[in-house]
């Protein structure tokens, strides 16, 4: 920002969002108002009905509905309904734990939920119902083609099953990338978009395995400790929750890196997804190769001496990337505070988790249940808005920056009444209130020169 900018503020009230011109009225032509001929009328109709979210929002909805139908009656065939429900009840053990450390990760700028259930619900319901069909098929053909099942159960848990599943699995990181790119900003967001696709995944796969494995029992009569259901929870829920989640975090992380980079590094944006997808299904390989090739000594070795320490390795990343973050709305709101946007202790309070959460509970305390979300919702769009700035910066902040940055400031100025009051108690509650820099640079970027 220039010095001249932070000297004199913008205006009280934000810019208004530029109109854009009024379109034709429905129903009339391009060429002197001749109507359009009937196919035409009708693929307009079609588009604009296609274009409506509520429709899209049905249309996938069903789709993922279809899919969990056929993977529910495919599940219960192979287990039986008794084993289907016995599964079910122990793989639901580890879903709520790992959402909620996933979703405690996105804390810093959260995502929306209905992203977060889609790429559950595609994990739990398509992926699955991809990777049942496809593995199927592969092995079935491995044997026609060999003569030789056990080679080809094996080749197909060692090298068909992670190709197959770890795509499917990132097909939706893909989809939100896509599609919701305003929400998928970096590291973090490929991270837990991925934990939760993983983790649906691993839902229905834990229903198959823990089904099948009560099925076993049933049919030779064992029962406790000893049982093949007692074994399968403990590798499968015990040992290995993260299991999944970890191979195809490595896919997000690919596309969190590629999110932050600049529109002009095509090749990085492209090869970066591909190399995590890669990533992941070599650690995919090696952990059922480990289960598949090895003895059971070794697959414990495989476990001790690779997968804690990369799940340890991974989980310090995503940790460090949260607190990058922090630092990041710490060093871009600063900009906005000498503008006149926010007050001068809100950047140092929006950059303190405690800070934030204390803001919230003096505005909910003080002013009711309303002025609490309000304060949630003006902490989530300040937050959105040092991380726009910060890609501006990169270069990677597209060709609707200036647009998205007007939209965020006008937020922000309809909750300013209630939320910077409880920012300011917040910094000063928790001692972040320090004296202002005589002058600071802030990169020679004005977002108020247009």
């Amino acid at each position: 920002m220039s010095e001249s900018s932070a000297q004199h503020p913008t205006a009280s009230r934000p810019p208004h969002p530029v109109v854009p011109a009024c379109r034709q009225e429905q129903g009339a032509g391009p060429i002197g108002g001749m109507p359009p001929s009937t196919g035409r009328r009708h693929r307009l109709r079609a588009a604009r009905l296609w274009r409506s979210r509520a429709v899209r929002a049905g249309v996938l909805i069903t789709l993922l509905a279809l899919c969990g139908l056929v993977i529910l009656a495919l599940v219960r065939e192979q287990t039986g309904t008794q084993g289907f429900l016995v599964g079910l009840g122990l793989a639901t053990l580890p879903v709520p734990l790992l959402l909620a450390a996933f979703r405690w990760l996105d804390r810093v700028e959260p995502g929306p939920w209905r992203n977060l259930l889609f790429a559950f619900a595609w994990g739990a319901c398509a992926a699955a119902l991809i990777a049942i069909i496809a593995n199927s098929f592969a092995t079935r053909w491995i044997a026609t083609a060999t003569a030789d099942p056990t080679s080809a159960d094996t080749l197909g848990a060692t090298v068909i099953a992670p190709i197959v599943e770890e795509s499917a699995k990132a097909a939706a990181i893909l989809l939100l990338f896509v599609f919701r790119r305003r929400d998928f900003s970096g590291l973090v967001d490929g991270v837990v978009v991925a934990g939760f696709t993983a983790t649906g995944f691993a839902f229905t796969e834990n229903i198959l395995y823990l089904g099948n494995a009560f099925g076993e029992d049933q049919a030779f009569g064992t029962s406790g400790l000893a049982s093949v259901t007692a074994a399968t929870f403990f590798v499968r829920i015990v040992m290995s929750p993260f299991a999944h989640p970890l191979f195809t975090v490595l896919t997000g992380i690919g596309f969190g890196v590629a999110a932050l980079s600049a529109q002009r590094h095509r090749i990085r944006r492209m090869a970066l997804p591909l190399l995590g997808l890669a990533l992941a299904m070599g650690m995919h390989a090696l952990w059922n190769g480990s289960a598949s090739l090895l003895s059971p000594w070794g697959f414990y070795g495989v476990y001790a001496a690779f997968m804690v320490p990369a799940f340890g390795l991974l989980t310090w990343l995503t940790i460090w990337t949260r607190q990058r973050e922090l630092r990041t709305i710490s060093h871009e709101l600063p900009a906005y505070a000498a503008a006149g946007w926010l007050a001068a202790a809100e950047p140092r309070a929006l950059s303190s988790m405690r800070a934030r959460t204390m803001a919230r509970d003096f505005a909910r305390r003080t002013y009711g249940p309303a002025a609490g979300h309000a304060v949630t919702e003006y902490e989530s769009f300040a937050t959105s808005l040092a991380f726009l700035r910060h890609r501006a910066h990169r270069g990677a902040a597209g060709p609707d920056f200036a647009e998205r940055e007007r939209e965020l400031l006008h937020h922000l100025w309809r909750r300013r009444d209630v939320a910077a009051p409880a920012l300011v108690y917040a910094a000063q509650a928790t001692g972040r209130v320090v004296a202002p820099p005589p002058h600071r640079d802030y990169g020679g970027y004005n977002p108020y020169r247009r």
